[in-house]
């Protein structure tokens, strides 16, 4: 036989972006011979996308010559050839840099190739009697088919050099038919999905993809969360990630027996919903945590702390994260003290040292701000970084430090006295109140968010930073 038996199995990446060209090993003997088609293990550890394919389809071409495409689906294939050989021919017909790259190679049974969403397909048999076999990762249907996108395989653009011209190939009147790369509609990116997108963070994210047309931002009035038709009616195969900023985040109303079955409702059983829509669409999600999953009896919490919640709020956080950490393809960014656009503790502090007040605040809870801005910003470089899936803690650097010391800046930098502020413990300060309670310490460690090379910004410069801002407002 003219296949090689003792090839090793490689993959060689190619002018397209994720287009990506695989050796197999084919062993043979006297009766003939034997290969892995598609190991996901061995070909997932050399890069290839765990793409989870669902359909396996061949195309059996009686006569050398036959040539069909240019087809781009909705989705990923990988491609390989059963008997005979093919002369495959892929162009990139995805919007955006890469549109119009074109890659050509001959494939028999020794080599598989990986076709992103949205590349064009084509091939050529040069033999007769070839069986061409592709896995996809979603279910052909009719109504997938207006989303294909096609080009006509004579295109001047692209140019591709068959082996067996045009003329003389077998080809249908529909691929003949097919537009020029001038006249063809690029298909669009899948797109990110932020939910809870008119909070603070969702306000952040909205700031930070500004201009952006391949993320999508819905408030509760275009996803809501407890809204089990919100899910049913949207088609899930054009997105790629969803984004939760949605939460329930009244702490002390929580305990109450309302607020305790809203904050189940939001902060697990709609979030359960998300994780299983990123489950059975192969989504990646990612979601934002809190430092109240934590009893704050460690001075430094990483992310490999067992869960200690202790009030109702913390627990559903705590239950969040359980839920999430099962996807497989998940971020959970655990967060303390956020500060964004929106009423929060600087903003209070700021307009009362505007108008003289000389508040108590609590000084024996400790820990670091997170800015909005900043949250959203390492948000975008886990997905575009393409960082290890699993848990980061996020929040703005320096030292720990407490309310009432965070008060304190808050007022120098307002122009009032520091001495205006009177420390006061968390139990004094709620001897009189209804209220949840609260970790005293929760400085996040911020080992792993910098180990994906993001920087860490300063929480005391951009608090000054965020109180110019706000002070030039008032």
């Amino acid at each position: 036989m003219s296949l090689e038996f003792s090839k090793k199995l490689a993959g060689h990446e190619t002018p397209i972006p994720g287009v990506v060209l695989y050796d197999l090993p084919v062993h043979g003997d006297n009766r003939g011979w034997f290969k892995e088609n598609w190991q996901r293990e061995k070909m997932v550890a050399l890069g290839l996308p765990d793409f989870r394919p669902v359909q396996n389809n061949i195309s059996y071409n009686e006569k050398a010559g036959t040539t069909r495409g240019i087809h781009a689906e909705p989705w990923d294939k990988f491609i390989s050839v059963a008997t005979g050989r093919i002369f495959g021919a892929w162009v990139d017909l995805r919007e955006g840099p890469s549109f119009g790259a074109v890659f050509t190679a001959e494939l028999d049974a020794s080599q598989a190739i990986f076709i992103p969403r949205g590349v064009g397909n084509a091939f050529q048999t040069l033999e007769d009697n070839t069986a061409y076999t592709y896995l996809v990762n979603d279910h052909w249907s009719a109504d997938a088919q207006g989303q294909y996108t096609f080009l006509n395989l004579a295109d001047e653009t692209s140019a591709i050099k068959w082996p067996i011209p045009l003329d003389r190939a077998e080809l249908s009147d529909k691929d003949r038919a097919h537009p020029r790369m001038a006249d063809v509609a690029s298909m669009p990116a899948k797109k990110i999905l932020v939910v809870g997108a008119d909070g603070q963070l969702g306000k952040a994210l909205r700031a930070q993809y500004d201009g952006d047309t391949t993320v999508e931002f819905a408030g509760r009035g275009e996803f809501d969360l407890t809204n089990a038709d919100a899910f049913a009616n949207r088609n899930w195969k054009n997105y790629s990630t969803i984004v939760n900023a949605a939460a329930y985040t009244a702490v002390d109303a929580a305990e109450s027996e309302e607020g305790r079955a809203a904050a189940w409702a939001i902060n697990v059983t709609a979030l359960a919903k998300l994780a299983r829509t990123a489950v059975a669409q192969d989504l990646t999600l990612v979601h934002v945590s809190s430092d109240y999953v934590f009893d704050g009896s460690r001075e430094d919490h990483d992310e490999d702390e067992p869960l200690t919640p202790l009030g109702v709020y913390g627990q559903t956080k705590a239950a969040g994260d359980a839920v999430v950490s099962v996807v497989p393809r998940h971020y959970i960014v655990r967060t303390s003290w956020v500060i964004g656009e929106g009423n929060n503790f600087v903003r209070t502090m700021a307009k009362l040292a505007r108008n003289g007040v000389k508040p108590s605040v609590v000084n024996d809870q400790m820990g670091r701000l997170s800015f909005t801005e900043d949250i959203a910003a390492f948000i975008r470089h886990l997905l575009e970084g393409r960082a290890d899936y699993g848990t980061y803690n996020f929040s703005n650097d320096g030292p720990a430090k407490s309310w009432a010391d965070i008060a304190g800046d808050v007022y120098e930098h307002s122009g009032a006295a520091r001495g205006d502020v009177t420390g006061i413990t968390t139990a004094e300060y709620f001897k009189d109140k209804a209220a949840a309670p609260r970790p005293l310490l929760s400085a996040l460690n911020l080992a792993k968010a910098r180990s994906t090379g993001f920087d860490v910004a300063d929480a005391g410069e951009r608090l000054a930073t965020y109180l110019k801002l706000e002070n030039d407002k008032a």
